[in-house]
C-alpha cells in the first residue's frame, strides 16, 4: 500500500471515528439547541441557545414537575374521543423505525425527528384537571409563577381535562398556554419518547444560565 493511501485511510478512520464519538455524546450525554418555537414565551423565545442534558435519558430517570424537557414530537397531534375511550391518554406514536439502520439515523442522527420542548406538569399516578383556566393536581390548584399575567390554561379536548397520568408517562404544557401544541391535545409522553432536559440558556449572553 502507498504511504499516502495509507495516510489518507487513517485519516478516514479517524474522521469516522470522531463522528461517532460526537453522536454518541450528543445523544447520550447533551448538545446544544436552538429554540424554534413560540410555545414555552415568555421562558424562552425564538433563536436563543440551550444547552440540553440528556444524561437523564441514559438513566431512565423522570423529570421532575417544573422542569422543561424536550420529548419526540407524537405523530398524531390530536386524540380524538373515541381513541381516548379505547386507548387511553397516552400520546401515539406510530411507523416507529423498525430495523436498526433507520433507528440510528431516526433516533441517534435525528434525521426527519422533530422534537417538542415543554415543561412538566404532571408525574404518573397524578390526578389532573383542568378546569375554570387554572390546573389542579389531586385536586389542589398549582401555582405557576412562569406564565404571564392573567393567563389562563384552556382545556382542548375532552377526556383530557379530567384524568390520572398513566405509569411511566408526564403530563407537559407549553407556558405560551394559548399558542402551545401539547398534552392537552395530544395526550401523555411516554417515558421512553423524552429526550432531555434543559440545563441552561446560552444565548443570549446577557440571559445566560439556569432556566427556571
Amino acid at each position: 500500500m502507498k504511504p499516502q493511501l495509507k495516510e489518507a485511510m487513517e485519516w478516514g478512520y479517524c474522521i469516522i471515528i470522531a463522528i461517532v464519538l460526537a453522536l454518541l455524546f450528543r445523544y447520550f450525554v447533551g448538545t446544544p439547541t436552538i429554540v424554534q418555537q413560540i410555545s414555552m414565551e415568555p421562558t424562552l423565545k425564538q433563536d436563543q441557545r440551550l444547552w440540553l442534558n440528556r444524561w437523564n435519558r441514559t438513566t431512565k430517570k423522570l423529570p421532575e414537575r417544573g422542569q422543561i424537557i424536550t420529548f419526540e414530537a407524537p405523530r398524531k397531534e390530536t386524540l380524538t374521543q373515541e381513541e381516548i375511550e379505547e386507548d387511553g391518554v397516552i400520546a401515539k406514536y406510530e411507523n416507529q423505525p423498525t430495523n436498526i439502520f433507520s433507528k440510528f439515523f431516526f433516533y441517534v442522527v435525528e434525521f426527519g425527528k422533530e422534537s417538542y420542548i415543554k415543561r412538566t406538569i404532571a408525574l404518573p399516578g397524578e390526578h389532573v384537571q383542568i378546569k375554570d383556566g387554572k390546573v389542579y393536581i389531586n385536586e389542589k390548584k398549582i401555582e405557576e409563577p412562569y406564565l404571564q399575567p392573567g393567563v389562563i390554561t384552556p382545556a382542548k379536548v375532552k377526556g383530557l381535562d379530567d384524568f390520572v397520568v398513566p405509569e411511566n408517562c408526564i403530563f407537559a404544557m407549553g407556558d405560551n398556554r394559548n399558542h402551545s401544541t401539547d398534552c392537552r391535545e395530544f395526550g401523555c409522553i411516554p417515558l421512553e419518547k423524552i429526550e432531555s432536559t434543559v440545563a441552561i440558556r446560552i444565548w443570549p449572553l446577557n440571559l445566560w444560565g439556569k432556566v427556571e
